[in-house]
């Protein structure tokens, strides 16, 4: 997900001049980002999930530290408003993937976590998305090696 708000340009950069091998590997970077998340929509879409779906387990699961996780902050994870990742919790809900359950401390959270039926999904996706990262990692690490060092 980008830092940069949707209504504001990102900094362009007033460096060396972009090259014709600059492009090249942003090209073929792209590319290959592209081609993986074919791959990931596809593997969700074959274990019975939208992909959106997916990347929810896969926010909730792997929140940093491993903290409790919210609507707001899958919200947040997802790049989503909070009312479309109440409808997201909703569906995974209802089809048995995700569990919900108030915050003891401060009712007015919901906290969310996977249910078995959930971890298993999202544990065989995972290990698919393991495999494919780890035979395009050669092929990533060349391009930004080819990029080169980040400029001062």
């Amino acid at each position: 997900m980008s830092t940069v708000a949707k209504n504001k340009r990102p900094r362009t950069a007033q460096r060396s001049p972009l090259t014709p091998h600059d492009y090249e590997v942003l090209a073929e970077f792209r590319y290959v980002l592209m081609k993986f998340l074919a791959f990931s929509e596809h593997a969700a879409q074959q274990a019975g999930l939208a992909p959106r779906q997916h990347q929810a387990l896969l926010a909730i699961k792997g929140y940093p530290g491993g903290a409790e996780v919210t609507i707001g902050d899958l919200a947040g994870r997802l790049g989503i408003r909070h009312h479309s990742a109440v409808g997201l919790v909703d569906r995974l809900a209802n089809a048995g993937y995700l569990a919900r359950r108030e915050d003891e401390s401060d009712r007015r959270r919901i906290l969310l976590s996977l249910t078995a039926a959930g971890e298993q999904a999202l544990a065989g996706l995972s290990v698919a998305h393991r495999q494919e990262l780890r035979r395009v990692a050669p092929l990533l690490n060349s391009l930004l090696t080819r990029l080169g060092p980040p400029e001062p």
